[in-house]
């Protein structure tokens, strides 16, 4: 055995910061993050990135924080905020991501459910209105600086524990507010460890990463790249309006791996389908998750880029991702649903039926429920809902481990494949976002006039799903379409804002006085028809 391996044997990685900067040990000048400034690339190298995530730990340090004390981080994925999750990582500080275009009410929410020591924004950033209790400060290449102090800690931890919170990432959540899923570094490093064994980049990689920096597949694409010893290539986020902009970003920034939502390829397929193919000698992987990628434009990208491995991730930020599978080349004619395939090793998707027993028929649907290393600690001070989807194992409940829950339906082919049948409640996928319909509905039934809401998305094909609110008024009050959806904005980011608006006499209910959810998803159906 090397000196090296058994180094790694007596001290095992076993924290967030350790894993990522693996290769500031093995590989340091090799980058590990590209960034452009107009057609320039500039690189930070895993020395430095180590250097400065040091340099961030150093001003942390100091201020007599806990382990344990939350600390919110506002940026767009960039080498400086990578290394201050590093930082904070290293510190036994939980960080909250959070990007520049969350909306006010919504961000005011989350630091009042996690009750922040430090408050850390980029620099350039413009954020102000933070309650006085927390701290603040800035960010950059520079260095960091604070510019309100946190309240000190009291100093009754010592060393940061691989159970420890290492983030926490807020999603839509049922009640009507933002929840906080809470992952530790263990949780975390098993995913990583899972992904990683799929062999999806090399160390030669570059990895495109195109999700904001508030959402788990960013945390998913840092892992990939930096958990190989490869390179991150944040895209700016401008840029995927603009399909020729975000072609031509590929291209300069010399990508070999992009990975994003389906949506994300959509305007390049229709628009710049020519500059997309020239990029196909180079670009050797597309990953994808959030939402189903329609058929036509998989073929359609199969095209264009012939040498890409197209890998389908499906999951939940409960765990980030369960199973990595590879969509077949060529996409068969008669195929009508990807495969989610299996749980990525060191893990495993149950199906289940109503009554906790397992379903082995092919093509029967049940409820998947997933055992792994990598689930989430639980909600941020929600031990109800914490409850319901960490349950005990159905199928050995004596043991005392708790499984996932995920929400989702699934049925097996005869080979033992997964396929995803959709979710046993009102949570919907938009962008890759998750999104819960009551969340939506909470907040149009705030504004003036609406006496009730009802949610619902319709999905459509080679498009974007559309989000639309049926609302319910209350007698003689006036409305105003527009003014509901600039007031939907003022807290909900704009994937989450209803595209359609339809005022209704009053909401249609099923025999059980439940609001007809399916009557509403036809009619808006009916309405969107071409034929209409």
């Amino acid at each position: 055995m090397s000196r090296e391996v058994f180094t790694l044997a007596q001290n095992p990685v076993e924290r967030l910061h350790e894993f990522l900067l693996t290769g500031a040990r093995l590989t340091p000048e090799k980058p590990a993050v590209l960034e452009l400034s107009g057609t320039e690339p500039g690189y930070v190298s895993y020395r430095q990135l180590a250097n400065r995530a040091e340099s961030y730990a150093a001003a942390l340090g100091g201020l007599g924080l806990d382990i344990g004390d939350r600390v919110v981080l506002e940026s767009d994925t960039s080498a400086s905020a990578i290394a201050a999750l590093l930082a904070c990582s290293s510190l036994g500080l939980p960080f909250v991501p959070v990007t520049p275009e969350t909306p006010a009410k919504r961000l005011l929410a989350v630091v009042d459910t996690v009750s922040p020591a430090l408050y850390l924004q980029a620099e350039g950033g413009r954020r102000e209105g933070l309650p006085e209790s927390v701290g603040t400060g800035r960010f950059g290449p520079g260095g960091l600086v604070i510019e309100r102090a946190p309240r000190p800690g009291r100093g009754f931890r010592r060393e940061v524990a691989p159970a420890d919170p290492a983030y926490m990432v807020f999603t839509s959540g049922s009640t009507g507010r933002p929840k906080g899923v809470v992952m530790s570094h263990r949780a975390i490093l098993s995913f990583y460890r899972g992904m990683l064994s799929q062999g999806i980049v090399g160390p030669e990689s570059r990895v495109a990463s195109t999700a904001p920096f508030q959402f788990d597949f960013s945390l998913l694409d840092i892992g990939l790249a930096l958990g190989s010893g490869a390179t991150v290539v944040p895209v700016p986020r401008a840029l995927l309006r603009w399909p020729r902009r975000f072609v031509r970003f590929l291209r300069d920034s010399e990508a070999t791996q992009v990975n994003g939502a389906p949506s994300i390829w959509r305007g390049a397929l229709r628009h710049e389908a020519d500059e997309l193919a020239a990029l196909g000698g180079r670009i050797r992987g597309v990953l994808f998750s959030g939402e189903p990628f329609p058929l036509p434009e998989v073929r359609a990208l199969q095209q264009a880029l012939p040498l890409a491995r197209i890998v389908n991730c499906f999951g939940s930020t409960e765990s980030v991702a369960a199973s990595f599978t590879d969509v077949p080349r060529p996409v068969p004619d008669g195929l009508t649903k990807l495969s989610i395939g299996h749980a990525h090793p060191g893990a495993e998707m149950m199906l289940l039926d109503d009554d906790g027993v397992p379903v082995t028929e092919p093509g029967v649907t049940g409820h998947i429920h997933l055992r792994s290393g990598s689930l989430f600690t639980g909600y941020w001070g929600d031990p109800e809902a914490t409850a319901r989807a960490l349950v005990p194992d159905p199928t050995n409940p004596m043991t005392g481990q708790t499984v996932f829950r995920t929400g989702d339906l699934a049925h097996r082919d005869a080979t033992g494949e997964l396929y995803f049948d959709g979710r046993a409640d009102n949570q919907v996928k938009i962008r890759g976002n998750r999104v819960e319909l009551t969340e939506v509905e909470r907040r149009v039934a705030e504004f003036t006039g609406v006496a009730a809401a009802s949610a619902v998305l319709l999905p459509v094909a080679e498009s974007d799903p559309v989000l639309a609110v049926f609302v319910e008024l209350s007698p003689g009050a006036e409305f105003d379409e527009m003014e509901l959806g600039a007031f939907c904005l003022e807290e909900l980011p704009d994937y989450m804002a209803p595209q359609r608006i339809h005022v209704l006499d009053a909401l249609p209910l099923n025999q059980n006085g439940k609001v007809d959810r399916p009557a509403l998803v036809e009619r808006l159906s009916r309405e969107l028809s071409p034929s209409s």
